[in-house]
């Protein structure tokens, strides 16, 4: 058996945007125009080792990459910061590069080769000598250094040997910082890699420290994104003459939600995995908080909220952000509801419908006015049984929730029925269920595959099936808390050592 393959995935908007503000400050506007961030099996991740950069791509991150300069080098506390050396004219190269070889050993995440360091300091010396200004020419060369695939691209190739090798310090690294912090690797991490002592107690050392960082919550932050695609929700579309609620805000909003709802239950309170499905506790600003029928916390701004005992919203599966997600423009939908928990939470694969199949819900009529009724009927046809059964039952446990996530208790005027059944275990509300999934068997293990899928970049597979069983059980021991999860991965073998691309997984 073989760990997963080599790969060379990309940044992913996240990384870059957190890369620029590690190298250049926190107050360099990225631009929004970049590559997209196009996912594969719902992960990014996937998509961004899968997927070659487009010719339109490469154009933009060209046009990021001066605009990024030149904001860097713009008269202030930024350009400060980073030119600390008295240049002595357009020419200088010294200072040059005095100012360019740090910055490129954090983008390249490796010192750069004495050959390397001369070319970016010719770049701006030589634009320097052009224009007559040492820090227009400055621009010339931080752009070069953000437009090279060394920055650009994250290297996880390992050995060069049919059966693959262990990734280099150096690789490894990069590795760990981007899944633990969503960003390039501190110098710090650098040093330990250069000196080769990211192995052994001096790994788990290095690994403890990282998981004490605050960028922690950053990195928790991009995987929840990958993991619940909650990018979608920059572009929530719904029909506000059906939810009167819905307007551009809600999704971001609601993206913040879930975000701060997790930093909160994983990092602060550090509660097991289990229990945000069942958590009364979330965060709402006051558009939230009137959906939800709370009352706001703040004026201005998020705050945390006890939801009502008694209610029926609880834990993440009561979010706006999943409920709106799951829906449809103008409607709810228990289907798309029913396969996120199938898919997403316990990891069943659903084969997509035949493509001749009808997949429209009839309309409402005297025989069908509720959404229940309407599926009932629409599974009579053999060919939409299979999948509608493994899911509606699931997803009608929700129907309390409209397609914004405001509760609800009639359906086109008729009482609303939320009760069904998971794995042929019954509830009748939606409360009820987010306690069935709570307790599933399948809950824990398929949160131990996304996160290692996501902190590899590519699908449990050979020896991955023995790392994956290693992280379950060091999660379990750790009492299913995120950090014991993150831990165990991260020093797992499988994480550290790939295939050569052309070998195969036996």
């Amino acid at each position: 058996m073989l760990p997963g393959p080599g790969s060379l995935p990309r940044l992913t908007r996240s990384q870059y945007r957190h890369a620029i503000t590690d190298l250049l400050g926190p107050a360099i506007v990225v631009p929004a125009a970049l590559e997209p961030d196009i996912p594969i099996e719902g992960s990014v991740a996937l998509g961004t080792t899968t997927l070659a950069v487009s010719a339109r791509g490469v154009g933009l991150y060209e046009r990021a990459a001066y605009a990024i300069a030149e904001q860097a080098m713009a008269e202030g506390p930024a350009r400060d910061a980073l030119v600390t050396c008295a240049p002595t004219g357009p020419g200088d190269a010294a200072c040059a590069g005095e100012v360019l070889a740090p910055l490129a050993r954090r983008a390249y995440r490796r010192t750069p080769s004495p050959e390397e360091l001369e070319a970016l300091v010719a770049v701006a010396v030589n634009a320097g000598a052009t224009l007559g200004d040492f820090h227009d020419g400055l621009e010339y060369g931080i752009a070069a250094i953000l437009m090279t695939p060394d920055f650009l691209y994250r290297p996880a190739l390992g050995g060069a040997a049919p059966e693959g090798g262990a990734l280099s310090q150096l690789e490894l690294a990069s590795r760990l910082a981007f899944f633990l912090w969503d960003t390039l690797p501190d110098d710090a991490l650098l040093d330990h890699a250069e000196a080769g002592t990211l192995e052994g107690a001096g790994l788990e050392a290095e690994v403890d420290r990282m998981l004490a960082d605050p960028r922690l919550a950053q990195g928790l932050r991009a995987f929840a994104t990958d993991w619940l695609e909650l990018d979608r929700l920059s572009n929530l579309s719904k029909d506000s003459t059906m939810f009167r609620a819905a307007s551009a805000e809600l999704g971001p909003d609601a993206r913040e939600e879930t975000l701060r709802f997790l930093e909160h239950h994983f990092l602060t309170e550090e509660v097991p995995y289990r229990d945000i499905f069942t958590s009364r506790t979330t965060f709402v600003n006051r558009r939230l908080a009137s959906i939800y029928g709370v009352e706001a916390p703040a004026r201005e701004g998020f705050g945390a909220v006890t939801l009502p005992e008694d209610g029926e919203r609880i834990g993440l599966l009561g979010h706006a952000s999943l409920l709106s997600l799951h829906a449809h423009a103008t409607s709810t939908s228990p289907t798309l509801r029913g396969k996120f928990i199938r898919t997403t939470l316990l990891c069943t694969e659903i084969p997509p419908p035949p493509a001749s199949v009808e997949t429209t819900i009839p309309p409402p009529s005297v025989d069908a006015t509720t959404l229940r009724d309407r599926l009932a009927a629409h599974r009579d046809s053999p060919a939409c049984a299979a999948c509608h059964t493994a899911l509606d039952p699931i997803g009608l446990g929700l129907e309390q929730f409209d397609g914004i996530g405001a509760l609800r208790t009639l359906d086109n005027g008729a009482p609303i029925d939320a009760s069904g059944h998971l794995d042929d275990r019954p509830f009748t509300t939606g409360r009820q269920l987010a306690e069935l999934v709570a307790e599933h068997p399948e809950l824990v293990s398929c949160f131990v595959e996304r996160v290692f899928r996501y902190a590899t970049g590519s699908e449990p597979e050979g020896d991955d099936e023995g790392a994956l069983h290693d992280a379950n059980q060091r999660f379990v021991g750790g009492g299913t808390r995120y950090r014991a999860l993150v831990r165990a991965i991260a020093l797992s073998p499988s994480f550290r050592a790939v295939r050569a691309p052309h070998a195969e997984a036996r």
